[in-house]
């Protein structure tokens, strides 16, 4: 008895709503599109600033004023702090009264010399005198061009009072307040970290590199940046560098991708998945994932015909990115198949087919 329960049950499973009522199962169209082909998983990464600049002040003095707040964006050129100029002004006062003082001279020593080398031609002066009068001319002519060297350090000087930033960027906290004395050029008063553009660094396996690099011959690589709480398409960048070292201990190599970052998403020290698409496979059929199936003799789907009957087709399948699957024989564009109810399918078997949602 228990035997004749098991064939029953069997055949039930073997024939089931043949010439009865038309099984209830979800399908979704077969459809041609580009498929973009990334390394899955998606490398974890880090967000890196695209330049770090540390602001130490090149003279020392006190501080006279801060010209930002903390966390301001500034652009490059913009005044960050000023620090007394009174000394660098009054030595660039003396530089240039130095000046003036040994130009005078050394115009008269010029005039004594001109006398001098006349009574020298006319044999009245003595050579020793002559060579004096000359001695003194190019002595003052070298004290004249030490001063003016002396008013270009003083104008530096006097312009390093004002602090400006080297790079456009985001600024961090104060290290120094109005009123401090700072010490050139050890002190820190600030950093300031470009994040327009930005970098995303990411490590991938070794064995990626051949075809990376393959592919950077041939176009740009495009990476995208993804994370928890990401509102709107993910961020896109650009691969911009690889390592020249793999690393031993990981077997794997440090990649950068720059992105634009204009909407600001990217921030330093953040984590992100980083989605590298090697290539893209250009007109492919492709299905929803679930609709691939996988018996005995290998994967197929449920084809539904025109009849709204099932046909089991064997197929040849690629990539799969976002819940679709390349089909690259098997299937053709335009024809539908079952995504959900497979279990009560078998060929032949007619069904009720609702589309699936997107």
């Amino acid at each position: 008895m228990f035997f004749a329960v098991l064939v029953l049950a069997g055949c039930s499973r073997s024939n089931p709503a043949k010439g009865g009522a038309a099984m209830p199962v979800l399908t979704a169209k077969a459809v041609e599109k580009n498929m973009p082909v990334q390394i899955e998983p998606p490398p974890v990464g880090h967000v890196m600033p695209y330049s770090t600049v540390t602001i130490r002040p090149q003279i020392g003095g006190i501080l006279n004023e801060v010209h930002f707040q903390e966390g301001q964006e500034v652009q490059k050129g913009d005044l960050l702090f000023t620090i007394d100029p009174r000394p660098s002004q009054a030595a660039l006062d003396v530089a240039r009264a130095a000046l003036a003082r040994d130009t005078a001279q050394l115009e008269n020593a010029r005039i004594q010399f001109a006398r001098n080398q006349k009574l020298f031609n006319d044999k009245i002066e003595s050579q020793d005198v002559f060579d004096t009068s000359k001695a003194n001319v190019d002595a003052l002519a070298g004290t004249v061009q030490s001063d003016r060297a002396a008013i270009t350090n003083a104008e530096l000087n006097l312009e390093f009072t004002a602090i400006r930033a080297p790079v456009a960027g985001k600024t961090g906290s104060l290290q120094f307040y109005q009123g401090n004395v700072v010490k050139a050029p050890d002190d820190v008063l600030l950093t300031i970290n470009q994040i327009h553009p930005i970098y995303v660094a990411f490590a991938v396996p070794e064995q990626f590199l051949p075809e990376i690099q393959k592919q950077m011959r041939e176009r740009k690589l495009t990476v995208a940046a993804s994370f928890d709480n990401l509102e709107g398409d993910p961020p896109q960048g650009e691969l911009s560098f690889v390592d020249n070292t793999v690393d031993v201990t990981t077997g794997t190599i440090l990649l950068k991708a720059a992105f634009p970052n204009t909407d600001g998403r990217l921030w330093p020290g953040q984590f992100v998945r980083a989605q590298l698409t090697l290539s893209v496979l250009t007109n492919a059929i492709v299905v929803p994932s679930q609709a691939v199936q996988t018996g005995q003799n290998g994967q197929f789907v449920y084809v539904v015909k025109a009849d709204d009957t099932v046909e089991e087709r064997p197929v040849q399948t690629g990539i799969t990115e976002q819940g679709l699957t390349v089909v690259s024989s098997g299937v053709a564009a335009g024809e539908t198949v079952v995504t959900d109810g497979q279990l009560r399918l078998v060929p032949g078997v007619k069904v009720s087919s609702k589309t699936s949602a997107p």
